[in-house]
């Protein structure tokens, strides 16, 4: 997690997300998300992102406006929640119509905001399969863990926008190294070989897939790119 010492912090707002899907997607790296339940701030550090856009065939939104998918033709800033695997995943609607970006993975994070009652909420939200307490290492790490860790729900937050009071994304001052590579679960054929993926390189073992893993080679199955390279 971290340390108990609380850095400036700065709530997010819509015009952080009215630009490009993949801009927003590696900026968000480092930024702390949390949710408010039951009095006690639910936090995770968002450690893997995901870019898309709707003329890509890997976009919910390249099938058409739907009921359930209006959030992505909404302006900048509005939640996009939706079923996978059997769980509730989160994305943010970004510049251009269609286009958003998956927040796939987090890491609990506690401060002066959010305690270590906050991290217990957090793991019985989203126990082991077994029963047990789930690991801090891999509580967060999946679209749907982290949703379900934080207790967000399609029900809930879809097509919403963020509230301060509630829910709220927080830039902590972080700006780590990033780790750029091809998206997750895309079928063959709808452009799986795009590298829409952010990894926060620092976290990159507890993400969803570690793309730093054992026999993955720079250059070859992914990029590296240096946060003060990119600032400048």
């Amino acid at each position: 997690m971290n340390s108990l010492t609380e850095p400036p912090q700065q709530h997010l707002d819509d015009s952080f997300f009215d630009r490009d899907a993949q801009i927003v997607a590696q900026e968000l790296l480092g930024t702390v998300i949390r949710h408010c339940v039951d009095g006690l701030w639910l936090s995770a550090r968002i450690i893997e992102t995901e870019a898309y856009y709707v003329d890509e065939k890997a976009s919910h939104s390249s099938l058409g406006f739907s009921p359930s998918r209006r959030a992505m033709f909404m302006p900048a800033g509005h939640l996009y929640l939706y079923y996978s695997r059997g769980g509730d995943s989160l994305n943010f609607s970004v510049q251009g119509e269609g286009n958003a970006v998956c927040i796939k993975a987090g890491y609990p994070w506690v401060d002066l905001l959010s305690c270590e009652e906050s991290i217990e909420r957090m793991r019985t939200n989203s126990p082991a399969a077994a029963g047990g307490p789930r690991p801090l290492t891999r509580l967060c790490s999946g679209q749907t863990l982290l949703c379900k860790a934080l207790g967000l729900t399609v029900t809930e937050w879809n097509a919403q926008r963020m509230d301060p009071t509630r829910l709220r994304v927080d830039d902590i001052g972080a700006r780590p190294d990033i780790v750029q590579t091809t998206r997750l679960g895309i079928p063959t054929g709808r452009d799986e070989h795009l590298p829409y993926r952010f990894v926060d390189a620092g976290f990159a073992a507890h993400c969803t897939r570690n793309p730093l893993r054992r026999g993955q080679i720079e250059g070859q199955d992914y990029a590296l790119l240096r946060r003060e390279l990119l600032a400048g």
